[in-house]
Order: structure tokens, then sequence, then C-alpha cells
């Protein structure tokens, strides 16, 4: 009987416990989402409509002239294009260049480890400002040109610390068996370190995304008059800005007329989902990696 009712009991805390820990995760992922979805139904409400307030999780009154407005300004399907292309571009380098230099950093017979590694943690404290950095990029002839968005933020000493505390945490004689099979340094870094760095190379990966993504100040400092290379958060930005500097200021009549249906808030709410949903689109693809291991039973001692 002891024993029956000692299962009974651990049954109940267990049913309990069960239905308090799937409440808690329920409330929080209301809390989580709901931002969202009020972003999205004032985003399809009507501009007017949504002044009185009241919004929470569904619109109104439908409609789509808040996106109509957003998306009928010239400039915004070559900010889109070039946006990918750096967000791709940037990514991809910046993984390379950063796991290059943690590898390097993780080996134990690189004699300037520690100078390097010094040197990198300086970056993080100590920066030249921004018109010291304009005047380098002019110098360096970057003005309106595309790799000014990838090449002054390609290496970052964050990136490169994070990639080489997992690489550190390797296996050792990984490398060492690869050597005795004859890899050079590099195949061991491309063969053997890059494909068991999947989680950490996924996760730096999204950093970069989303950073080279939302990034517009550079176009404003460096592109701003190299129409070919806006990007669309910029454009975006000009975009909000009409909004609320008002109509008068925008010469296309058929402009005008359509920034007099609108608010600044519907188109802030627009902007928000059409610069959010990329990253959103890419983020579940990245997640696994996050915590997947990739080094579990590689080596057995």
């Amino acid at each position: 009987m002891n024993r029956q009712s000692r299962a009974i009991n651990a049954s109940r805390s267990d049913q309990i416990f069960d239905i308090v820990n799937c409440s808690f995760m329920t409330l929080a992922f209301v809390i989580t989402l709901y931002p969202f979805l009020n972003v999205l139904a004032i985003s399809l409400n009507d501009s007017m409509d949504t002044v009185k307030g009241g919004i929470y999780l569904w619109p109104r009154k439908w409609t789509w002239a808040n996106y109509d407005a957003i998306f009928s300004f010239k400039g915004l399907i070559t900010g889109f294009k070039i946006s990918l292309l750096r967000t791709f571009v940037g990514t991809l380098l910046g993984l390379l260049s950063s796991s290059m230099l943690a590898f390097v950093l993780s080996r134990s017979d690189f004699q300037a480890r520690k100078l390097v590694s010094t040197f990198l943690v300086m970056t993080m404290y100590v920066s030249g400002g921004l018109i010291p950095g304009f005047i380098l990029i002019r110098h360096l002839g970057m003005m309106n040109s595309f790799w000014v968005y990838v090449l002054p933020g390609m290496v970052s000493a964050w990136n490169v610390f994070i990639i080489r505390s997992f690489i550190d945490g390797l296996p050792s004689a990984l490398q060492e068996s690869a050597k005795l099979d004859g890899a050079n340094d590099f195949t061991i870094y491309w063969r053997v370190i890059l494909p068991l760095c999947k989680p950490v190379l996924a996760t730096v990966a999204l950093f970069l995304a989303v950073g080279q993504w939302n990034s517009w100040f550079d176009t404003f400092l460096y592109n701003s008059t190299a129409r070919h290379l806006t990007t669309l958060q910029y454009e975006l930005m000009k975009v909000l800005q009409s909004t609320q500097i008002g109509s008068n200021d925008i010469h296309d009549p058929n402009m005008s007329q359509l920034m007099n249906r609108i608010s600044p808030e519907s188109v802030k709410m627009a902007i928000t989902i059409v610069v959010t949903v990329p990253i959103l689109i890419v983020y579940p693809f990245l997640q696994r990696y996050f915590v997947k291991g990739m080094t579990l039973g590689a080596v057995k001692s």
C-alpha cells in the first residue's frame, strides 16, 4: 500500500508540475508573440482608424494602403537587392575571416597569439570615432562603393573570441590525427574544424546577417549620392521621414495624395514588418544548430 500511495502521489505531483510548466510556457509564448501580432495588426489597419486606438491582435479595418505607400517609393526594389547582396556577402566574408583568425589564435604553436589577442581586445574598447573613420574610408577610395558595406566590419573581435572559445573546446586529438594523415593547416581548418563548428558558425552568421540587414547609417554616410547602391533600410528611413515631415515636401502628386491617407504610426509598423520578416524566414534554418552538438562521439578516449 505504501508503494502504491507513493506512486500515486508521485504521479499527481508530476501532473501538477506538467500543468504549471505548460501554463507558464504558454503565458511566456503569448507575451512574446503579442507585440509582433500587434504590430502586424496595426500595419494592416486603416491609418485613420488606427488613430482612434484599440487595435490589439486583429485589424479593425483591413487595408493594404500602408504597404502600398512603402512600396510606391522609387528605389525600394534596388535597396532590397543591395540589402540582400550585402547581407549574403558580408555574412560569408565575416564568417570566413573571423573563423580563420579564431583558428590561428586557438593554435598553441602560434607564437604571437597573446599579442594578437591583446590587440583584438583593445579594438573592443578603443575606436577612432566617426570623423576619423569617415576620413579613412575616403582616403581608401571606398566612397560610393559596395565594398564599404563589407570590408570595414569584416573582422569582429567579439565574433573571433566566440569562435575561438568553441574551437578550444574541441578535442585536440582531432587535429593531431589529421596531421598524422598528412593534412596541412588549411586542410585541418577546412575539413576538420569548420564542419565541427557549425553550431557557433550558425550563431555568428545570424549576428552578422541581422547587423548587415538592419544597417542604414553607412549608406547615409558613404553612399547617399549613389542611388544604385542604396539599401532597403535607408529607403525605408526616408519613407518614414516623408510621413513625419508631411506631404507638402513630396513632389510626386500621386505620392502626396497617398501620404495624406496614412499616418506615421501605421507606416512605422508596416516598415517594422517589412524589415523583420526576412530575418524571421532565415532564423528557423539556423536555430537547430544553436542546441545541436557536432562533436559527440567524435573521439573516444
